[in-house]
C-alpha cells in the first residue's frame, strides 16, 4: 500500500513538470502580449498594423511591415527603451526582460500577418 502511495506521488510530481515545461513558453509569450495591449495597443492595434484611430493620427508604423520586421532586436529594443517621434520612451515603465518579450511578440506579429 505504501508502495503504491509514493509511486503515485511520484507519478503526479512527473506529470506536474511535463505540464510546466509545456506551459512555460506559451507563458513567455502571452507576457509579451499582455505588455503590448497595455502599452501599444492603443496606437499600434491589436494586430499591430496602427489602422486604430489614434494610430493613423500619430502616424504609428505597421509592427508586421517588412521595414519594421527588418530591424534588428537590439534596434527595436532601441526604439522601444528610448521612443521615437511620437511613440514614447519606456525605459523606466519597463524592465529591460519585459522590453524583452514585448520585441519578442513583436516578431511574432510579422509571423501572423
Amino acid at each position: 500500500m505504501r508502495h503504491d502511495l509514493v509511486r503515485m506521488l511520484v507519478h503526479g510530481v512527473v506529470l506536474a513538470g511535463l505540464i510546466a515545461f509545456c506551459i512555460g513558453p506559451s507563458l513567455a509569450q502571452s507576457a509579451g502580449e499582455s505588455f503590448f495591449k497595455t502599452k501599444c495597443a492603443a496606437c499600434h492595434g491589436a494586430d499591430g498594423k496602427g489602422e486604430v484611430p489614434m494610430g493613423k493620427k500619430l502616424g504609428a508604423r505597421n509592427l508586421s511591415s517588412a521595414e519594421v520586421q527588418g530591424l534588428s532586436d537590439a534596434q527595436l529594443t532601441d526604439v522601444v527603451t528610448k521612443g521615437k517621434n511620437k511613440m514614447p520612451a519606456y525605459d523606466g515603465k519597463l524592465t529591460k526582460e519585459q522590453i524583452g518579450e514585448l520585441v519578442a511578440y513583436i516578431r511574432e506579429l510579422g509571423k501572423k500577418h
